[in-house]
């Protein structure tokens, strides 16, 4: 089956509240006829030592969305079981004699409860004698090479959690759904992402797979990574892994296996299809034999189920899919993504974590847990599965989502994934802590929808007019998915005490900017360019920047021009109107205009493909321009002001 993320994915307005366990992740409600919400917990729990294990019985849930399916569990090392909304009643095995206090949760498309008990921890009056096991998963996305702690958990403190972890679950396995680096702060992009590589090596990860930021550099790049992991990377839906083979035993495969506690477990990997727009041109071009191929990363299903069915021929007990795809949005009482869907549709995997998006969901599709984690490790999955190692079937499973406030370990690091971090940030500071500017205020990144991808931005104004205004070109237009980080950079800390930086005792609202914050920024060492367009181009460069509401890459931010977008519309009829800033309209026409934009762009990346390249020409690496900018200011005692100018309407 053929899944078009383009075509198939319906956006919504708005997210509701995705609750995990009692630990929740919160965005705006929807606007809507009709309410709907997560599922409360249920009510008057009960639960009955039995022999094998514990009968538990609860009230049904009435919910908007409906509720789907009820989730039994008792935690780490407890043998979940996942019933449909009809049952009222479940058996759950005990996989040994020990007291546990049984939770009940109820499960919309929306997510997940909190869980509800009878009260106090009861023991079974026998374990069960069914060859059951409990596999505990630890999973994270789009980690994005964030080594430091600085909104995030930071690698160090990650290390000290997942060992507390596995000290609790001799089978924990644990794995990235992708984008484990590239777009990376300096202290992982500026070594050429060895430092990330290297961490999760401390980290104890077990499996990755690629995400579109793999893709950065080029496949020998992608090589030289997996040569130095400790762990295994998949992917089953490239049409051709020759490229990725580092040698020596090193290579990316279409499904792993990896057994501890005697559970083996398959995993298999898919990257987003959007990966070859969304990367620079040829990254994905290597030569084999003497002959020069290409990595197709295909939509289609097929390859994911073929893997996941090789592997359980192989031996596995039960699939992880680890999907670099996204859950976009809740409205209308349905879960919107192209994770959702990929969920519902692939066959022989038993659990689906997803990526890509930069958000938080979990729920069950299709009878299977199905989540995901915000990026740059502020938070990670912790899930329970419950496997019958004679039928390899898997009887349920749980989640919880880990973050710095509810973690087993909330302080301290890792020594030996500590001094990694500290040997490479040692290294960066005397280049990076140099001031280059000041600013007012601190430009935003991300929430649901993540600002930076749906609408004005003051960093993408401020970016566009100041490459507009330096090659003198009638219009500017840079990328969303560029922009990467708050400004000044919260992911980039200084040693420099003495340089005014946002957080918790500056009162001041004018910022010190070094150069490690705009590196932090704009990771990608992408040239500004010029090109010669047409109106017409110009408003098919906009179509496409809008087309993938609310949270892709693509969206325009401009210079030179306004626009209006009715994201209500169809995709491709929804750029309403496009004039110049004294409000002239700018025709669909052969008009001819000039420009300024990334190589990236003009080249075709992020699905700007209308442009005619013979018409480019490169001038300026992105980061230098724009430290020139700063420095210009700063010399003249100016202080830089990113604001929000009227360049785009979003009729929703």
């Amino acid at each position: 089956m053929k899944i078009n993320s383009n075509g198939r994915i319906r956006f919504g307005l708005a997210a509701i509240a995705v609750t995990l366990l009692g630990f929740g992740s919160f965005t705006a409600p929807a606007v809507s006829a009709e309410t709907y919400s997560s599922p409360t917990a249920p009510s008057k729990v009960t639960t009955i030592a039995a022999e094998g294990g514990f009968r538990v019985f609860w009230k049904a849930v009435t919910a908007n969305p409906p509720v789907s399916y009820y989730i039994v569990s008792a935690g780490v090392g407890s043998c979940p079981v996942i019933v449909p909304s009809s049952d009222k009643s479940a058996f759950m095995y005990a996989l040994n004699e020990d007291s546990v206090t049984v939770t009940v949760q109820a499960v919309s498309d929306y997510g997940i409860s909190t869980g509800a008990s009878s009260g106090a921890a009861l023991a079974p009056l026998s374990k069960t004698d069914l060859p059951l096991k409990s596999v505990q998963l630890l999973q994270l996305s789009d980690f994005h090479g964030q080594l430091e702690a600085n909104r995030s958990f930071g690698a160090g403190l990650l290390a000290l959690n997942f060992d507390a972890d596995r000290a609790n679950s001799e089978a924990t396995f644990v794995m990235a759904s992708g984008d484990s680096i590239g777009a990376a702060p300096p202290i992982s992009s500026q070594f050429a992402e060895l430092p990330t590589i290297k961490a999760f090596n401390e980290m104890g990860f077990d499996v990755a797979t690629f995400g579109n930021h793999e893709h950065d550099r080029s496949l020998e790049h992608l090589r030289f990574m997996i040569r130095y992991s400790n762990f295994e990377w998949v992917a089953s839906n490239y049409s051709t892994l020759k490229g990725l083979d580092a040698g020596k035993g090193k290579r990316a495969k279409s499904y792993t296996l990896i057994e501890k506690d005697g559970v083996t477990v398959g995993f298999v990997g898919m990257n987003t299809s959007q990966t070859v727009e969304q990367v620079f041109p040829g990254n994905l071009d290597f030569t084999y034999s003497g002959k020069k191929q290409t990595v197709v990363i295909s939509s289609d299903t097929a390859g994911v189920v073929a893997a996941a069915a090789a592997a359980r021929a192989a031996g596995a007990d039960m699939v992880v899919g680890l999907i670099h795809e996204g859950w976009n949005t809740n409205t209308g009482g349905e879960a919107i993504g192209p994770l959702i869907d990929y969920a519902n549709d692939i066959g022989g995997v038993d659990v689906f974590y997803g990526g890509h998006s930069h958000q938080t969901y979990s729920s069950i599709q299709n009878g299977r847990l199905t989540a995901m984690v915000r990026n740059a490790g502020a938070e990670y999955n912790r899930s329970q599965v419950c496997v019958n190692t004679d039928t390899n079937t898997v009887l349920g499973s749980s989640n919880e989502l880990v973050t710095t406030s509810n973690a087993l370990v909330k302080t301290g690091a890792d020594v030996k994934t500590a001094a990694v971090v500290k040997l490479y940030k040692d290294q960066l500071t005397a280049k990076f802590d140099v001031k280059i500017g000041q600013v007012e205020g601190q430009t935003p990144i991300g929430g649901t929808p993540p600002v930076q991808r749906s609408g004005e931005h003051a960093f993408g104004n401020w970016s566009a007019e100041v490459i507009r205004t330096k090659y003198e070109t009638d219009f500017a237009l840079v990328n969303g998915g560029g922009i990467r980080d708050t400004f000044p950079s919260t992911n980039y800390s200084v040693s420099d005490k003495t340089l005014s930086r946002p957080g918790a005792g500056n009162t001041s609202t004018v910022y010190d900017v070094t150069l490690g914050d705009i590196y932090t920024v704009q990771p990608f060492g992408n040239s500004f360019s010029i090109i010669e367009i047409t109106g017409a181009t110009l408003w098919a460069a906009l179509e496409n920047g809008v087309s993938n509401y609310p949270s892709d890459g693509r969206w325009p931010h401009v210079s030179g021009l306004n626009y209006t977008v009715d994201v209500t519309k169809a995709i491709g009829s929804r750029i309403v109107s496009v004039t110049d800033t004294a409000g002239k309209a700018i025709a669909k026409n052969a008009t001819k205009y000039s420009l300024a934009t990334t190589d990236f762009i003009a080249k075709g990346g992020d699905g700007y493909n209308m442009f005619d390249v013979s018409k480019l020409q490169v001038r300026d690496i992105d980061a230098i321009v724009l430290i020139d900018a700063l420095k210009a200011d700063l010399a003249a005692g100016k202080v830089t002001k990113m604001t929000l100018d009227g360049h785009i309407t979003v009729i929703k």
